[in-house]
């Protein structure tokens, strides 16, 4: 290979690598870390459920209605019993809707049902309603025992 065409493609090269950059600039900065460790972004998209007692990581959807939802909190709501697989509240304030019908719901599932009413999924099943998906509990394991078979005082917490 002559010297003209190896200067071609190291300046081809370095077109490439200041283009891509300059794309990742424009995608936006990556999270921040915080003293703990712990990612700014991770934080925002993590809240508490404690059930008697019990106390369960959600993670938060990346939608309007997941951040609406966390800025009511804290929220102790006392959610009644519905078909031996969910528990459901109506919430003070409506929150901002996108619905959808899931299909299946699975066992841990949080979603908005219309625009006021938390709904808490302890089982997985096919639905054919509409949901607005708020966030998913990271470790379903129990927690249909956790809720019981009657209405619960959940608290629903950012800490």
């Amino acid at each position: 290979m002559n010297r003209r065409c190896r200067i071609l493609i190291l300046h081809g090269l370095s077109l490439l690598l200041g283009l891509l950059a300059v794309s990742a600039c424009q995608a936006g900065e990556p999270p921040r870390s915080s003293a703990a460790g712990v990612s700014e972004k991770t934080k925002e998209s993590r809240m508490w459920m404690t059930i008697y007692g019990r106390r369960l990581a959600i993670t938060l959807a990346d939608n309007n209605t997941a951040r609406a939802f966390s800025a009511q909190l804290p929220l102790t709501l006392h959610m009644e019993e519905l078909n031996g697989n969910e528990k459901h509240a109506k919430l003070p304030t409506s929150l901002p809707a996108n619905a959808s019908r899931p299909g299946l719901i699975r066992n841990g599932d949080l979603m908005l049902y219309g625009d006021d009413t938390l709904v808490v999924f302890y089982s997985t099943f096919d639905s054919m309603y509409s949901y607005t998906r708020i966030g998913r509990v990271d470790d379903a394991t129990g927690l249909a025992r956790a809720l019981g078979p009657r209405s619960a005082r959940i608290t629903f917490s950012t800490q």
